[in-house]
């Protein structure tokens, strides 16, 4: 994967490995590459003591056309819902001027001392907002 400037935005050219027997790119594989990219994204944001755990609680895909082999995308991660406990990323994929996916996943805040649902620390809100779009 290639990454850019801004934190969160990948182009890749869709692997043969990714696509199924029609050339069409597995539903599994733009969660994934969304997942990476989220990744990315979230290694950019402050350091903060006593940070919470984050686990994904909703998970989605809505596919406006298939991506196939070899075709070049990018992926964009963003911030679509900022929550006193949650952080909701919805990254597109584009080819060329074409929007040809949305991921949109949610995160849950939670404690790491007893796994209750946690509060989003001030200094990731603040960072959070940047990017919401």
């Amino acid at each position: 994967m290639s990454e850019s400037k801004r934190p969160g935005v990948t182009e890749i050219r869709v692997p043969f490995r990714d696509v199924d027997m029609n050339g069409k790119m597995f539903l599994a594989s733009y969660i994934s590459y969304a997942e990476s990219v989220i990744a990315s994204f979230w290694s950019a944001r402050p350091d903060v003591d006593d940070e919470p755990v984050y686990s994904a609680s909703k998970i989605s895909c809505m596919l406006h056309r298939p991506l196939h082999h070899d075709e070049p995308v990018i992926f964009t991660a963003a911030i679509d819902k900022i929550g006193v406990r949650s952080i909701g990323f919805l990254v597109s994929i584009d080819t060329g001027e074409e929007r040809a996916a949305e991921v949109e996943i949610i995160w849950q805040a939670r404690s790491r001392e007893d796994d209750l649902p946690a509060s989003l620390p001030e200094e990731t809100r603040d960072w959070l907002y940047r990017f919401l779009d």
